[in-house]
């Protein structure tokens, strides 16, 4: 099928960067023999993205480069589907990611992985996400909102992304940035092969630190160690080892309605500290059994500590009170957390014929185990120490089978079934009451998608499926132990729509629905049962996107994401029927044109998003502390340009929020978050071989 070979991406300049010619990199290194294993939503040789019957997007390390994103979520913006909630500083290390009309709180509701590998805290326990790594030690990022998006796991009811790291690179490359409000940052990459070019290894160290938009500076270190070998001409092994520690003022506490009007610029909770650090590794075998056969296998553990300190505070519908620190009050407290998560994923493709059809299976297997140390400390004197007034130590194991099968019926229709099972079981312990308990589920999660290649320039895709969120520990037992028999929530997912490409022109359109029901709400306590799964809600819509190779190194690109439809069904402690989902804009779109010529490329690009509200209710009236009403729509102007002077030497630089717009990012979780106003950023490289 002609489709087969293109890569899609949605991105404001995707198509330039993909097909234009004479502009390769100057600074990339030359391409090792050997690639190392890692599990890819798409994989890089033999598949492609019009194998999977739903919408994929894939931003390259070309576009990346190009965008100059601050963060993931700055690049994960200009995907379709996806809203990006800001506003806790730190550059994007606290993500809140929602997918399709989905409340992007804490990324719930979407699964994030790196390499395959996942990245929150914990599935089981509390998904809620409190690290992002770093995006300049990223290679490509995949977003996929499709049927197959089962084969990884839990919480995906809006969908799966996964970051790429960086492959070493032989030789030495130093970068640094600079900008306003403080900002700057410093990588060092440095990678070898073996001489016979079958082992390669490297690494990337990162420092970045600002003094934040509202004096809510940060300082981050990032280290990334990866190797590799071919073992032999059918076996490949990669190891990676990633540590990522971050020390954010951030809080909380937003501003009022008074401050944000006049433009206050410091930091309201100047005690307040966000401070995560992590520790990861990945070990990944792959095994090419046969021309038809590979097994591939991903060792994963990761260590996450997050400690957040917030100064107490009262406030009343007009005005907030800190509690000062006198040594008698508690003045500072500690929800303190560390997380611990070890997992074996290993999966089995192989392709054969029955029957004359053409069939590609896929059949995995994960064991999974994390836990959980939960403290609250409180602190009378301001110190980062102090009494510890809440102690639980938490587990959850899991196991989890899928298969899928790939039935070509013809050489351009196919049918795509498949199934998940995924069994777990959650313990919570209070160590300080001994009041412990624990619940098991299994949850059967099936998918069938089809695509049908109607031209070589046009391909239809189509899915049916049903995603799942585990009830998270807390909700599932509590804290006296009894287990409140919580199924998982779940959403049953309908897409359908046709992408391809003609000449200069790509396209991509899909339409959605996405019922999301058995989620958990509060009820009045029975026989302990205070949560119960009644809560639902509807999402449709549809995306859109387009791009054209203008000529002469001219190129535009178009996407928006449409959802009317993203409500609540029945009236319970969730929200009210009818009401809209908070964080839930209608309409977000990018507009990008973009230049490239020799080496030097830039972009302009245009952000929308429309109005929000920010609580259930949908309170259009902003109040006094000014956590409460409707969220204007806005729209941001950037530009991006950079120029490689020759083979080791590149500058490059961006003017985010060209015109200096004064916007709302968000109202949670308490008060006005303003977002970014126009930021620069100007930066060097100098690739040494």
């Amino acid at each position: 099928m002609a489709y087969l070979s293109l890569r899609k991406s949605k991105i404001p300049f995707a198509i330039s960067t993909l097909v234009a010619s004479g502009m390769c990199s100057p600074l990339s290194a030359q391409i090792q023999e050997i690639e190392l294993p890692r599990i890819d939503i798409v994989e890089q040789r033999g598949g492609s993205i019009s194998k999977i019957p739903g919408t994929i997007d894939v931003l390259t390390k070309k576009e990346l480069e190009i965008l100059q994103p601050l963060s993931l979520q700055d690049a994960l913006k200009t995907v379709p589907g996806v809203f990006v909630r800001g506003g806790e500083g730190g550059n994007g290390a606290i993500p809140n990611i929602g997918l399709r009309g989905l409340n992007p709180n804490r990324s719930q509701k979407v699964l994030l992985l790196e390499d395959g590998a996942p990245i929150q805290p914990s599935l089981f326990i509390a998904n809620q996400s409190y690290y992002s790594p770093p995006v300049e030690r990223m290679s490509g990022i995949e977003v996929l909102k499709g049927a197959s998006g089962l084969k990884y796991g839990p919480s995906n009811i809006g969908g799966v992304i996964n970051y790429l790291t960086k492959t070493p690179q032989e030789g030495f490359k130093v970068t640094g940035k600079i900008g306003n409000y403080g900002y700057r940052i410093a990588e060092i990459e440095a990678g070898a092969s073996s001489d016979s070019g079958k082992a390669i290894g490297g690494f990337n160290v990162i420092t970045n630190e600002g003094d934040g938009f509202q004096s809510n500076g940060f300082k981050m270190v990032d280290i990334l160690l990866k190797a590799g070998a071919e073992l032999s001409t059918d076996q490949w092994l990669g190891f990676k080892y990633s540590h990522y520690e971050n020390n954010i003022n951030s809080s909380y506490v937003g501003l009022s309605a008074d401050q944000y009007a006049n433009t206050f610029s410091g930091n309201l909770a100047p005690n307040d500290y966000f401070i995560p650090k992590r520790d990861a590794v990945d070990i990944n075998h792959a095994w090419q059994i046969s021309k038809d056969t590979k097994i591939s296998t991903l060792l994963y553990w990761s260590n996450l500590e997050r400690n957040y300190w917030r100064q107490p505070n009262k406030k009343t519908t007009t005005e907030r009170t800190f509690t000062q620190c006198n040594g008698v009050s508690i003045c500072l407290n500690g929800n303190n957390r560390e997380f611990e998560m070890l997992g074996l994923d290993t999966r089995l493709a192989t392709q054969f014929q029955t029957f004359g059809i053409q069939n590609e299976a896929e059949f995995g297997v994960r064991l999974h185990t994390e836990s959980q140390s939960n403290q609250r400390v409180v602190s009378k004197t301001g110190s980062q120490s102090g009494d510890t007034s809440l102690h639980e130590e938490n587990k959850a194991n899991s196991i989890a089978l899928y298969a899928q099968n790939r039935f070509s019926i013809t050489d351009n229709f196919a049918v795509i079934p498949g199934i998940r099972i995924e069994s777990y079981k959650q313990t919570r312990k209070n160590v300080l009451t001994t009041a412990s308990g624990s619940t098991k589920n299994t949850e059967a999660v099936p998918q069938i998608g089809a695509t049908w290649q109607l031209v070589p320039e046009a391909q239809l895709y189509a899915s049916v499926y049903k995603g799942f969120a585990p009830a998270q520990l807390a909700a599932a037992i509590d804290t006296n132990g009894v287990d409140q028999q919580l199924d998982p929530e779940r959403s049953t997912n309908i897409e359908m729509g046709i992408r391809g490409k003609n000449g200069p022109f790509t396209f991509d359109s899909a339409i959605f629905s996405m019922n999301f029901s058995n989620q958990i709400v509060n009820q009045a306590a029975s026989a302990g049962i205070s949560k119960a799964n009644s809560g639902q809600s509807l999402h449709q819509g549809g995306e859109l996107a387009l791009g054209y190779l203008i000529g002469s190194g001219w190129s535009f690109n178009a996407n928006a994401t449409y959802i009317p439809v993203a409500k609540f069904v029945g009236t319970n402690s969730l929200g009210q029927d009818g009401k809209r989902i908070p964080y839930s804009p209608k309409l977000t779109s990018n507009l990008g044109i973009n230049f490239q010529k020799g080496g030097f490329n830039t972009l302009v690009s245009m952000y929308y998003l429309s109005s929000q509200f920010a609580d259930a209710a949908n309170t259009v009236e902003q109040n006094k502390l000014a956590n409460l009403g409707e969220l204007p729509a806005f729209n941001t102007f950037n530009w991006s340009a950079n120029y490689a002077i020759n083979k080791m030497t590149k500058v490059f630089g961006v003017v985010n929020n060209i015109f200096n717009k004064r916007y709302i990012t968000s109202r949670s979780p308490d008060g006005i978050f303003a977002g970014a106003p126009l930021n620069f950023q100007l930066g060097l490289s100098y690739q040494f071989y």
